[in-house]
């Protein structure tokens, strides 16, 4: 077959090499994940991954393709050879830059590279402090050894391309190539069935890795860019009258007489404080390691504990729209992306206005990372404070200003601010790369030693301000509200999935708090979406505008839950147990002994209804 029409198979082969090589990377970069699995099931992630692999490489084979048949028109002046050189040059850089990411961000993410890294472009800086902790210099030579292995591959598979064979003139070989572009299109498409490929077609396995390691890098960042423009449910998983009516019984359950308040007065001041990153495995008084966050241990003796509130979500923009805005996540993109929707979600600064709030939102960093400034103008803050507020001196960390530097400033300015005031203050310091102007703590330089002493050091900033803040003349009237704007996988590499990577603190205190009511440990199961109403309910509030917040004081415990989202998952938790569930592969991943298979269908109507109120937005 060494002929000019050998080209076009050979091409499609080439990039099914190419894909092949990129699989067996990934599988020995996570080679410990990896080992445990039987050598059948290390086959069949080759063999189900075939099918986006030979999808992606249909797509790649297109315009080379197209190329070529131009060539079979124009002649032999046509520089076919130069062009397709550097269109394959040109995709083989892209999709190799695509492949080294995903090694990383599989490792910080626990899914495979999508378009989520796309929200960050417009702020390189701190994208390059979020990595700063990769093995750059080992990705770097892996890429150049893909890129070496690419041309090595192409000039063996390809080369030169021989004449036409005697006696084709141009319209037979415009057929012949117009033949293999039709014949492209099977598996461009996945095979000849009704429905094209997906994810869920090369999901073989109940172990999330081997299912995650059989998709493909380059077509599961196309088919995510496509998904986020698409206005249809992808989680359509029962009639919709189904699915309101289940979300409606988890919402529509028995409550409580209304509690006693936990507040002195009806109209504090409310600091609400957000912990970036602060897992509760961190956090000694929720069973976390000891010794990492002693002030917010010693408060949990003195405020009011909540033991089981889970976050919404795995990134910073999702935990900052479900504390605000009392709105659940979405699995694969970001309702914080779109501002024409953001605007017609409530917000707490919204809501207290009303009842005389000034209000004031402060962060270190900068607050176009992950399009937040949009979302936090549209919530109707009174004035912002970011990273370009501070003196040049006072951007101390990779990301702008350390937490010391914002609580400074948070502190010196709430002595001039009206009261009744509701100020918001997101801490930035235990975020990657984990560089904080402190002395070493805890010994070690593994990931969860880093983070470990960045989460002490926040505590112990939040500390001194507390303590400072006491002596204030505003403080014996404020409430003070801190909780983590989501979970980590560190320490112990918790799974993606897993409920214990969501679990976070969120604990009140203040001079504003009854004494009766200090020392309190609420163990009821809730969300980061459930503040806004249970906030709203101890100002006596309405909170009728956040639809999927409710007041954690007063649900009846034995019917509570935990909504979560995970690419591309969910999670729900009820006092029976959690179920998590991988919304590709349509099964749950892991499910408690006790928990019924209602529980399952009440997580796939939430996800479904949460989901199209998103796309209605």
């Amino acid at each position: 077959m060494n002929n000019r029409f050998a080209f076009q198979p050979r091409y499609f082969l080439f990039w099914l090499l190419f894909f092949l090589v990129a699989k067996l990377l990934f599988l020995s970069y996570y080679h410990q994940l990896a080992a445990p699995l039987p050598l059948a099931e290390m086959a069949q992630i080759v063999i189900f991954g075939l099918r986006l692999d030979a999808s992606a490489a249909a797509y790649l084979s297109l315009p080379p393709f197209l190329l070529f048949l131009a060539d079979c028109l124009a002649g032999p002046r046509f520089p076919l050879e130069r062009l397709l050189r550097f269109v394959t040059a040109v995709a083989v850089l892209v999709v190799s830059v695509l492949t080294v990411a995903d090694l990383e961000l599989y490792h910080a993410w626990g899914f495979r590279l999508d378009a989520t890294p796309l929200q960050y472009l417009n702020t390189p800086t701190e994208m390059a402090a979020s990595a700063g902790s990769a093995p750059w210099l080992m990705l770097l030579a892996l890429w150049g050894l893909l890129l070496a292995g690419s041309w090595g591959l192409y000039t063996r598979l390809i080369g030169r391309l021989p004449a036409a064979p005697y006696g084709f003139g141009r319209g037979r070989a415009a057929l012949v190539s117009l033949l293999y572009i039709a014949l492209v299109v099977v598996p461009l498409r996945g095979g000849v069935q009704q429905i094209p490929v997906n994810q869920s077609d090369v999901y073989f396995s109940t172990v999330p890795f081997a299912n995650h390691a059989a998709v493909n890098t380059a077509w599961n960042v196309v088919n995510s860019l496509l998904q986020q423009s698409s206005t249809v449910n992808q989680y359509q998983y029962m009639p919709d009258s189904t699915a309101r009516r289940l979300v409606q019984e988890l919402y529509a359950a028995p409550v409580r007489p209304a509690p006693a308040s936990l507040l002195r007065t009806a109209r504090p001041n409310v600091l609400f404080i957000i912990l970036e990153s602060f897992t509760s495995k961190w956090v000694g008084s929720l069973g976390g390691q000891r010794g990492t966050t002693p002030t917010l241990d010693s408060l949990a003796r003195t405020g009011v504990l909540f033991s089981n509130i889970y976050a919404a979500g795995d990134r910073s923009q999702k935990g900052l729209v479900a504390l605000l805005s009392g709105y659940p996540n979405q699995p694969t993109t970001s309702i914080i992306k779109y501002p024409r929707k953001t605007e017609r979600l409530p917000h707490l600064a919204r809501s207290l206005a009303p009842a005389g709030y000034s209000s004031r939102y402060y962060y270190g960093g900068e607050l176009a990372f992950a399009n937040m400034k949009s979302y936090l103008v549209a919530a109707g803050y009174d004035q912002i404070t970011e990273r370009s507020d501070f003196r040049a001196r006072e951007q101390n960390s990779k990301w702008g200003a350390h937490d010391h530097v914002l609580f400074r400033r948070v502190l010196d300015d709430l002595g001039r601010q009206r009261q009744p005031f509701f100020v918001t203050a997101f801490t930035l310091s235990s975020h990657e790369p984990f560089d904080v102007p402190m002395r070493t703590r805890f010994p070690g330089t593994d990931e969860a030693t880093l983070f470990r002493n960045s989460v002490y050091y926040t505590d112990h900033a939040l500390g001194q301000f507390l303590r400072a803040a006491r002596q204030q003349p505003w403080w014996s009237n404020t409430l003070v509200v801190l909780v983590a704007d989501h979970g980590h996988p560190q320490p112990g590499s918790t799974p993606n999935y897993a409920p214990a990577k969501f679990r976070i603190p969120l604990l009140l205190t203040g001079g504003a708090l009854r004494p009766e009511a200090r020392g309190r440990v609420v163990r009821t199961i809730g969300s980061q979406t459930d503040v806004a109403a249970t906030l709203l309910a101890q100002l006596q509030l309405p909170a009728t505008a956040y639809p999927f917040s409710r007041n954690v004081l007063a649900a009846d415990s034995a019917s509570a839950f935990a909504f979560y989202c995970f690419t591309d998952g969910f999670g729900l938790i009820t006092p029976r147990g959690p179920v998590t569930f991988d919304n590709a592969a349509r099964q749950p991943i892991t499910r408690g002994p006790r928990v019924p298979a209602r529980q399952v269908q009440q997580g796939q109507a939430y996800q479904q209804v949460s989901f199209e109120d998103f796309l209605r937005k």
